[in-house]
């Protein structure tokens, strides 16, 4: 056998719908958690510098947004360790459907593996589509602070009086109804909307949304790869049992 036929042979066995779903897997985490965990922090700023100046106010908000960090911290680590088992794992069982190699042999536990496998990546993808619901969610509050900050300086608007446009926080369950000022209105709400923190928070949760998306996506092409190399190899695994009879 020649080089080449040798390259096409060893390019035959290369899981590319894996390869692919790990690097979108990747680079959807890291654009989640990298983008989320610097969004949060100015989050906070916002809230400490505009909406709540009383730290026992927003006491518990700030312990959740650390949790959240952590828990940032744990999401990466997993998921850069489980998308190289997954890649992993993709090799194997597309070797072992291509037969690549003449005493490559299924066995039961391989078998077992690769529908463990299955199961948690299902479930880690319905997972993964509540954190992409609940990442829109920052997005969507950032989203109807920039427009009602948009309305005001809108020539086309005819606002009369601007101190009665306010954006008020509160009603969103962030901090409670006692925290003071709680709310912003006509030139403290523009001024908050020019500040950098605000301008880059908006812009990361945007990112880190379309982070999770691809982490869905990339968890669906997961799905279907392993969903369907399960199958080839349990229908191969009855054909040797046919076999040797």
């Amino acid at each position: 056998m020649g080089c080449f036929e040798c390259c096409i042979k060893c390019l035959g066995g290369v899981p590319y719908a894996s390869l692919v779903a790990t690097i979108l897997c990747f680079s959807g985490v890291a654009l989640f958690c990298g983008c989320g965990h610097v969004a949060l922090t100015g989050t906070v700023t916002i809230l400490e510098t505009h909406f709540s100046k009383v730290t026992t106010d927003h006491a518990m908000l700030t312990d959740v947004i650390q949790l959240m960090q952590y828990v940032i911290y744990g999401i990466a680590s997993f998921f850069f360790l489980y998308g190289i088992i997954l890649l992993a794992e993709g090799f194997y069982t597309t070797s072992a459907v291509k037969e690549l190699h003449s005493e490559f042999k299924t066995t039961i536990c391989g078998r077992c593996i690769s529908g463990m496998f299955v199961f948690l990546t299902y479930i880690l993808g319905v997972a993964w589509l509540g954190v992409f619901g609940f990442s829109a969610v920052p997005v969507f509050l950032f989203y109807n602070m920039w427009s009602t900050c948009a309305a005001m300086k809108s020539p086309v608007a005819n606002v009369t009086n601007i101190d009665s446009i306010c954006v008020d926080v509160r009603q969103y369950g962030i901090i409670p109804w006692n925290a003071t000022p709680g709310k912003a209105c006509g030139s403290t709400l523009g001024d908050i909307c020019n500040t950098s923190e605000f301008y880059l928070s908006y812009h990361l949760y945007i990112v880190a949304c379309a982070g999770a998306g691809a982490t869905v996506i990339a968890l669906l092409i997961y799905m279907m790869a392993t969903t369907y190399n399960f199958a080839v190899l349990k229908f191969k695994s009855r054909e040797d049992c046919c076999t040797k009879f």
